[in-house]
């Protein structure tokens, strides 16, 4: 099975020139606790609330300041075609719960560790979670 089938397609992003309070408002829309960072179509990496609120907030950061300045640089990418047991072991050596979805130039979807998990075995997720998640 490859990526593609159990991906989140057309993921929202963040520019890199975005505030803090736009990516933030993005994030409580949809409900999600990261957002891909990209400059000029590729990405640059990866901003989540955390980063927000510890790297900008706790900083002193204002609302207005640049997501580029919070966020972690790169990201781990695939391609639609992957193999789910490729990106499941990736993400399992790099300790890492999301993976994003590239066609070469632009993010066209985002993979969780979840979604990897319950793809693997729907009536076992937890235990599939705990197995991806060891070190």
């Amino acid at each position: 099975m490859q990526i593609q089938q159990v991906m989140t397609a057309n993921p929202t992003c963040a520019q890199a020139g975005d505030s803090l309070q736009t990516a933030a408002t993005h994030m409580a829309s949809e409900g999600i606790g990261s957002l891909p960072v990209v400059d000029n179509g590729q990405i640059v990496g990866v901003v989540a609330d955390r980063d927000i609120a510890i790297r900008g907030v706790a900083q002193g950061a204002a609302a207005s300041a640049r997501v580029d300045s919070v966020m972690s640089q790169g990201a781990v990418c695939v391609t639609p075609d992957t193999n789910v047991s490729e990106a499941a072991k990736i993400m399992q050596e790099k300790q890492i719960r999301r993976l994003y979805v590239t066609d070469g130039s632009n993010v066209v979807g985002v993979v969780s560790l979840g979604d990897i998990a319950l793809e693997a075995n729907p009536e076992k997720t937890g235990e599939v979670l705990k197995e991806i998640s060891k070190s």
